[in-house]
Order: C-alpha cells, then sequence, then structure tokens
C-alpha cells in the first residue's frame, strides 16, 4: 500500500500470550479463538503461534474457518462457536471439525450431516444462561439433551463438549455472573443425570479467565487474551502484551498560515503557522471516523492528536512548529513500548472496546509478520513465519 501503510503482527508475542494464559489458568485447556480473521491479525498465522505455544484448542465462527485451518495443515481440535442451520456440517463433521448446537432441530440437521460424511459428529452443546443470544435456555436444555443423546445412541453424534457463554464478565462484580455460573452448574447436573459424559465444559471468556477461577472449568476460551486484550476495565493485564501495530509514513508535508481551515467541514483550524502532515490511512483501512479530533497517534517521539475529520483514505495531522518531512514514520497504535498509543487508549478515546479497534483493519491492510522465537525462548517453529507478509 502507498505510504508503507500495514498493520505488523508480532507472532512471538501471540506464543507468550498463550503461554501466559496456560500458566494462569493452572491446568484448564486453553481455547485460543481465531475467529474473524483472528481479529484482524491473520487467523492461519495466528493460529499456528497459539498452538506452537501450546493451546490445546481452537475457536472459530463458521465451518468455512476451520476448514480453512484444516487446508492449511493445522490439525488441532476446532470448535465451530457459531451454530448456524445452513452451514456445511459435512464438511466440517469430515475434517474432524466440533460444531455446536442449542436447539433440537440444529441437533437433527447435525446427525443427518453425519450420515451424509459418513462419521460420527463432534457436537458441544450450548445452553444459554443468560446471554440471551445462542443456546438452550434452561426450559428447553432437557429437550436437547434428549436429541443429542438420541443421536449418540444411534451413533450419529459424540457429545464431546457443554458450554455457555458469559454476559458481563468484563463488569467486576455483576450479579449477572454469578447468576450465568449457577445456572450453568444446574445445566451440568442435569446433563449428568442424563447420561451425558463431554470432554469438556467451558464458560469463560478472556475477562473471566483473567480474573475468574471459579469460571474454568475444563476449557478456557480466549480470543482478546492470545493478542494481548481484553474488554476489562483499563484492558489487558500486563503480562499480556498487545499483539498489533499499525503505521504508515507521511506522503506529503506542507506548512500553511494561521487559522488554515483542514479537512471535510473544516471542524479544526490551525491556532498558529503549522506544518501539516498527510497519513494515507482512512475510514476505508479501518481509522473510525468518529477519532477525528480524538484519537493520538505517534510521530517523530512524541504524541499528536488527528486534526479534522478523517476521511476515507487519508488524514491530517497538525504538527504546529514540529519540522516533519514527507516519509517520517507515524504509528496509529501498538505494544506502547515507545510512548505510542494503544489499541486499549484509542478505545477509551472513542467509547469502544480494543476488539472493535484491531478487527477494523482485518483484510484492509497488508500485514507483516514478525517474531523473535530465538530470543524468547518460543517453538522452533515461529521462526519459519519471522516476516512473512501476508495481504
Amino acid at each position: 500500500m502507498d505510504g508503507g501503510a500495514e498493520a505488523v503482527i508480532d507472532l512471538a508475542a501471540v506464543s507468550a500470550n498463550v503461554a501466559a494464559l496456560r500458566e494462569h489458568v493452572r491446568g484448564a485447556a486453553v481455547m485460543a479463538v481465531v475467529k474473524s480473521d483472528g481479529y484482524g491479525h491473520g487467523m492461519t498465522e495466528a493460529a499456528r503461534a497459539a498452538v506452537a505455544a501450546g493451546a490445546q484448542w481452537l475457536g472459530v465462527n463458521r465451518p468455512s474457518e476451520a476448514l480453512a485451518l484444516r487446508e492449511a495443515g493445522i490439525t488441532a481440535p476446532v470448535l465451530c462457536l457459531l451454530a448456524a442451520a445452513d452451514a456445511p456440517h459435512a464438511d466440517a463433521i469430515r475434517a474432524g471439525v466440533d460444531l455446536s448446537a442449542g436447539s433440537v432441530p440444529l441437533v437433527t440437521r447435525i446427525a443427518a450431516a453425519a450420515g451424509q460424511a459418513g462419521r460420527q459428529a463432534r457436537l458441544h452443546l450450548k445452553v444459554d444462561t443468560g446471554m440471551s443470544r445462542g443456546g438452550a435456555t434452561l426450559a428447553d436444555w432437557p429437550a436437547l439433551l434428549a436429541a443429542a443423546l438420541a443421536a449418540e445412541a444411534a451413533g450419529q453424534v459424540r457429545i464431546t463438549g457443554i458450554w455457555s457463554h458469559l454476559a458481563c464478565a468484563d463488569i467486576p462484580g455483576h450479579p449477572a455472573t454469578e447468576a450465568q455460573l449457577t445456572a450453568f452448574g444446574e445445566a451440568l447436573a442435569l446433563a449428568d443425570k442424563a447420561g451425558a459424559r463431554p470432554e469438556v465444559r467451558h464458560l469463560a471468556n478472556t475477562p473471566a479467565t483473567v480474573t475468574l477461577p471459579e469460571t474454568w472449568f475444563d476449557l478456557v476460551r480466549t480470543g482478546g487474551g492470545v493478542f494481548g486484550l481484553a474488554t476489562l476495565p483499563g484492558g489487558a493485564p500486563p503480562w499480556l502484551r498487545p499483539a498489533m501495530t499499525v503505521r504508515a509514513r507521511l506522503i506529503q508535508v506542507k506548512q500553511v498560515p494561521a487559522g488554515t481551515g483542514v479537512s471535510y467541514g473544516h471542524r479544526y483550524h490551525t491556532a498558529a503557522p503549522a506544518t501539516l502532515g498527510l497519513v494515507p490511512l482512512g475510514y476505508a483501512e479501518g481509522v473510525p471516523r468518529s477519532a477525528s479530533g480524538a484519537a493520538a497517534m505517534w510521530c517523530r517521539g512524541r504524541r499528536w492528536a488527528i486534526s479534522g475529520t478523517v476521511c476515507m483514505n487519508q488524514f491530517v495531522v497538525d504538527f504546529g512548529a514540529e519540522p516533519a518531512a514527507e516519509g517520517d514514520e507515524v504509528v496509529l497504535f501498538g505494544p506502547g513500548d515507545d510512548g505510542e498509543p494503544t489499541a486499549q487508549e484509542w478505545a477509551d478515546a472513542l467509547g469502544t472496546i480494543s476488539y472493535d479497534i484491531v478487527t477494523r483493519f482485518a483484510a484492509r491492510l497488508p500485514r507483516s509478520y514478525r517474531t523473535v522465537a530465538s530470543d524468547q525462548g518460543l517453538p522452533p517453529g515461529l521462526a519459519a513465519l519471522a516476516g512473512t507478509p501476508a495481504g
């Protein structure tokens, strides 16, 4: 992309985060959730780095993502988290991908797909414990169990997991979390009484993995945490490292007088004679338009606010009296090592979450990958990924 714009992904950070999460949960398995193109970091590359660091499971949204991982040669257990009736279940079953079901009709469809695939389906049953999104309510849970156990008795499915999702784990002390934990316990007791013997029970997302050990059970599902992010107040703990840096270079610099209106609507005017720099990134590349006048970026050893309205493919920075030059590097956000903003700081400034920030750049910017496996004691297989470009 013109102007050197790219997202640099630190695979060493991904692996270090997985290793730290494994240590933190003390024996529970870790699922690295790499859905949505690995939260914008690259699904396949992130999955390889996570598995190399010991992630026992991978989580994706759709079977197409799981099949892409299989085509890339990744053999680790993969769970499709989204339960959709029209998904290519038979293809997923043939590939040994675990599927999720939260309704009797979907169990029936998956059982039929197992017949088409000529292979038993691996099935996680989802209970709605209070998120009110996917899954069977406690009232519908016995019927779901009965349908799945009947399909299991017929040799069509194997109940490999029981799971749910927390709504408020990133709000410390929220009563909904305790209520959901209680409801999950009730669902597990009913499943056990009915004769279900799942391999794994899982409830914890990233914020629960970080702060709520009572939610860990057999497996934790960490998406943002794998990439050094969390939706907790203040973001992720310091033992998780952000893996994405978004950077570009100034493509034009000009001198303007005081009172110059900048960008659409002239919502910003220079307060004095100023140096304006043009950054070749805009909302089409992932920069939120709401970042206008709100978010900061890093250039020439300090932070600068975005000046005026973010355009489709560019934005302007007022450097004041600083002698900026064409080609100067601009860092929108990164791990914060040198003083640059982090994705969490962008999220705080824009009233959103860090996941929203990093996923905006998925498939919109060229990506490059960095790792220093030999220096950090990471698995040697990661070295092969160093410097790998991706579009």
